[in-house]
């Protein structure tokens, strides 16, 4: 088999919309997953979503692939905070379930990291939920390092 990742183009976009829906299944699957994905905006519908995120300059979307066929994507952005640092943003990395361990995330994450050091960035942020320790490993073997914990408290209504 052989991994790879390239640029998302138009043409992907039914693709990209199967494998978004069913990595925000996955998320809200998780502790604390749909609280995360209502607070980031995970909007529908999704095609159109992800084709305004292909038109952005300031954003990145790419395909993971397996012998050309595409099991996998990513996205990010660039965020410059108030003192001017700039940082980079992966907002998605999903890979299918079979099509893990075989170098698909990290081919993603590599072309995610080659982006965002184009562009100057000083490091990167994601995110991973409580409890999900696969990709808290995957972070953590790409040379990402927790830097922040968020803490939350359910209120009755």
């Amino acid at each position: 088999m052989r991994e790879g990742a390239r640029r998302a183009h138009p043409d992907d976009l039914p693709r990209l919309a199967e494998l978004y829906r069913a990595a925000l299944a996955h998320l809200g699957a998780g502790r604390g997953g749909a609280l995360l994905a209502e607070h980031h905006g995970r909007p529908e519908p999704v095609d159109q979503h992800l084709a305004r995120t292909l038109e952005d300059s300031g954003r990145t979307a790419r395909v993971g692939t397996l012998d050309d066929q595409i099991v996998g994507f990513a996205s990010g952005r660039t965020e410059t905070l108030p003192g001017g640092t700039v940082l980079g943003v992966v907002e998605e990395l999903f890979v299918e379930p079979g099509a893990r361990g075989v170098g698909v995330g990290e081919a993603l994450m590599d072309a995610l990291l080659a982006w965002f050091v184009e562009r100057g960035c000083a490091g990167v942020d994601t995110v991973a939920l409580p409890g999900d320790r696969l990709s808290k490993n995957f972070f953590e073997s790409s040379g990402f390092k927790a830097r922040l914990i968020v803490m939350h408290r359910e209120l009755p209504l």
